[in-house]
């Protein structure tokens, strides 16, 4: 690059490429110095501050360009993938707007010979390039603006006093703007504000409901909504169709469509991402008839990977004054420097460049739709599978019941609301598989579209990303690798969903909340049968949180939440998506058991306290209770100080020392005569088995616990040892008596290897129970014993 620059004559040309060159290589640098720019995060420096009187030099500038677009989004992986795929060409690109500064400093004469030739190549490639011959081109920054400066022109040119009168020409004749319901969202409204219209002026064509994509436009309908409207005195004025839908990728009959528009005089206006196939060799008849129409806008940027390149609107308008009034041309040349970025990138990359990179993204839309046809379970919305560009997806199963007919399914929807409830639980299903889809596959460029008819979908649109993020046919292979994980995971899930809300409304103490949103299993509270108040809420909330603690902690391949950040419910566990081996009344068994168990716990601590203070209150009643009685057995004259001393020695008084130990189990006061007697103290009554949950169910080692197939093995396993050990005792019965000379076998070993099998689970649990019974009997003693004088 620099041996390349020093053959340029200018200076100051050579010089600004070696900057932007120093300068892109400095802000590229995205992963250096990533340490301290993480503890500079914060600095001082970053926070506006007023300007420095001194100045700074560029690479300190720069140094704090790169702070600001690296030091916050370090974490984003996908906005540094764009940047280092930047390329050649992207350079060429940023080198355009350094040198539209630089000639516009230019003599007014080589300005306008050097824009005049930049703005005729630019135009005669891009005619030439996507089939529209004879046409004039419109650079603008703002994609909706090109379509924005044809209605002016259109309006100019079916108003011939407009210049002069204004809106009231518009009155006597309303113009009316057609475009269709798949077309972009807030187009009519931005064009109505734009030119000053009201939005009567703009009517929506919907698309076709019977026959046809349900992504096209009706052009019946459209044939009826213009008779109508010149009927009733109104001005069809123009339509906007679509070359590729911005949802679907879908492409309007545009031949038909021209006709129309021939036939009432009207301006045909066609957009959409399909105008990129014009370039190559073999072009669908349907975005082939885009040559026809009157105007077309082309976003080369997203298509070819150019960053900061203008779109373009091709037109053909026979009349230079009007395009001059409605703003398609200009008669400064700075405005026309526009073009230099697209001028010098088309020239990088030629025309052959050009067409590679609008046909590596046909084909990689192609590579994943021949993929997608092999999968159970994912829907395809393309227009036509030979030539489409844009890939839309989704996870469908006919019926949550494969065994129903669909009249059995439309009859069970309504007694069951999951089932009604089909599409909004397919919406979040594959909202999520789109978004793991993108995380797993960056470079896919993968996102989701909300169709009118189809709902959530999954888009793959090459034509808009690939130049960007470098998509390969590793990545779409990748990708589909991706989605035949994830499916099994769909399936599994969307099957044991209402599994799950039966079981959890047969539990007791669980609350089953349906929130159609969650992509997971379901969402589960557990509730208590008291009267809701402030007080039970928030216990309710504590419990909830350990009980997701709890369920957290587990070894388990289960994903338990808060749910989303936004919208979520509270005070409940939100279960994420689950594999076909999920014992599900084992789940909800678990959840409710330990449920309870906090629950019981946290009132145990509750009513300690309060029994402690009824507890002590008591003992202090008796004790006093026992102090009198004491003095009425010790008589009057021990109670004197030197009387009662000598008292006590000649004749001294044996009492038995009384005291009261306090049980916190049973909750009650016990005398401890028992313990002097003993002199040890009595663990007192056995407290009743403390309810354990299903999480001290013993596991083989290194298996996970919601498994289905590891319960049958288990139920299995100890079912054969019982049976064998029935048949061992049933042979020692029938075996016959032996002679006194025989030999006895020894069947007593076998049966000790065997018993364990059966008694082990039992015996641990006992030895459990007892354990936590012993740590609950801890007994507080206060005892009183008589003064010795």
């Amino acid at each position: 690059m620099d041996a390349t620059l020093e053959k340029v004559v200018d200076p100051t040309l050579a010089e600004m490429g070696k900057n932007l060159n120093e300068a892109m290589k400095m802000l590229e640098d995205s992963q250096r110095k990533v340490e301290e720019e993480n503890e500079k995060k914060y600095a001082r420096k970053d926070i506006p501050g007023p300007l420095q009187g001194s100045g700074q030099d560029m690479v300190s500038i720069l140094q704090l360009v790169q702070n600001l677009m690296h030091g916050e989004e370090e974490e984003e992986s996908s906005q540094a993938y764009r940047l280092q795929n930047v390329g050649e060409q992207g350079h060429m690109a940023l080198l355009g707007h350094s040198l539209a500064a630089y000639i516009s400093v230019l003599d007014k004469e080589r300005l306008r010979k050097l824009t005049t030739r930049i703005l005729s190549d630019t135009t005669l490639w891009l005619c030439r390039l996507f089939r529209y011959e004879n046409g004039s081109a419109y650079y603008h920054e703002d994609d909706r603006e090109g379509l924005l400066k044809i209605c002016r022109l259109v309006i100019h040119t079916c108003y011939e006093d407009y210049t002069v009168e204004g809106f009231n020409v518009l009155c006597t004749k309303q113009p009316v703007i057609y475009i269709s319901s798949a077309a972009r969202t807030g187009l009519g409204q931005a064009l109505c504000n734009q030119l000053g219209l009201p939005l009567s002026c703009m009517c929506r064509v919907p698309c076709n409901t019977m026959f046809g994509s349900q992504h096209q436009m009706d052009v019946a309908l459209l044939d009826r909504l213009i008779k109508d409207d010149v009927e009733c005195g109104k001005l069809p004025l123009l339509l906007v169709a679509n070359a590729g839908t911005p949802g679907a990728g879908h492409t309007d009959k545009l031949g038909r469509l021209k006709e129309l528009c021939e036939q009432y005089n009207m301006w045909l206006h066609v957009e959409g991402v399909n105008l990129a196939t014009l370039a190559l060799g073999y072009v669908s008849s349907s975005v082939l008839a885009a040559t026809k129409c009157d105007s077309m806008t082309l976003t080369l940027g997203s298509w070819l990977g150019l960053p900061a390149v203008p779109a373009v609107t091709l037109y053909k308008h026979e009349d230079p004054s009007l395009s001059l009034v409605a703003g398609l041309t200009s008669s400064q040349p700075v405005e026309k420097l526009r073009a230099l970025p697209l001028w010098l990138s088309l020239q990088y990359l030629g025309h052959d460049g050009i067409v590679e990179r609008i046909k590596h993204a046909s084909q990689l839309s192609q590579r994943l739709l021949e993929n997608l046809k092999n999968l159970d379970f994912i829907k395809t919305s393309v227009e036509d599978e030979l030539s489409s560009p844009v890939v839309v997806f989704k996870f469908f199963q006919k019926y949550l019941n494969r065994d129903l007919t669909p009249h059995a399914a439309q009859t069970s929807a309504i007694q069951h609301p999951v089932i009604s409830n089909e599409g909004h639980i397919y919406d979040t299903f594959n909202q999520w598989l789109g978004d793991q889809l993108a995380q797993m596959v960056p470079a896919s460029g993968i996102d989701v579209v909300e169709l009118e008819d189809e709902g959530t979908c999954v888009r793959f649109s090459p034509l808009m990303t690939s130049a960007v993020l470098g998509t390969e046919i590793q990545d779409v292979d990748q990708l589909v690798d991706c989605l035949k994980m994830k499916i099994p995971v769909l399936t599994s899930t969307l099957q044991l969903r209402e599994e799950f809300e039966q079981e959890v409304r047969r539990t007791v103490g669980l609350l089953y909340i349906e929130d159609l949103s969650w992509p997971g299993l379901g969402v589960v509270s557990y509730h208590s049968d008291e009267k809701n108040n402030d007080n039970q809420e928030k216990e309710l909330e504590k419990i909830n949180t350990e009980l997701l603690k709890k369920l957290n902690e587990l070894e388990s391949d289960l994903t338990f939440s808060l749910g989303p950040e936004f919208g979520g419910q509270k005070n409940c566990v939100y279960i994420g998506m689950v594999t076909e081996d999920l014992d599900v009344s084992e789940l909800v068994e678990t959840i409710a058991a330990t449920g309870r168990e906090i629950e019981e716990n946290s009132r145990l601590l509750e009513n300690m306290t309060e029994v402690v203070r009824k507890g002590i209150q008591e003992a202090q009643l008796q004790l006093q209770k026992a102090n009198e009685e004491r003095l009425l057995e010790e008589g009057l004259l021990r109670q004197i100080p030197v009387v009662g001393s000598v008292l006590n020695w000649f004749s001294p008084f044996q009492a038995s020392p009384k005291g009261r130990t306090f049980n916190l189990t049973a909750g009650s006061l016990e005398s401890t005569e028992s313990t002097y007697v003993s002199k040890a103290q009595g663990t007192g009554i056995t407290p009743p088995p403390t309810p354990t949950s299903s999480l001290t169910k013993q596991k083989h080692l290194g298996q996970k616990i919601f498994k289905r197939s590891l319960r049958n093995s288990d139920a299995f396993s100890e079912t054969s040892s019982v049976s064998h050990c029935d048949d061992m005792e049933k042979m020692d019965q029938r075996s016959p008596t032996l002679s006194p000379g025989q030999e006895q076998r020894p069947l007593e070993p076998e049966k000790t290897e065997l018993l364990p099998k059966v008694v082990p689970q039992a015996t641990n649990k006992d030895t459990e129970d007892i354990q936590s019974s012993k740590s609950l009997n801890d007994c507080t003693s206060v005892e009183e014993q008589g003064s010795q004088r």
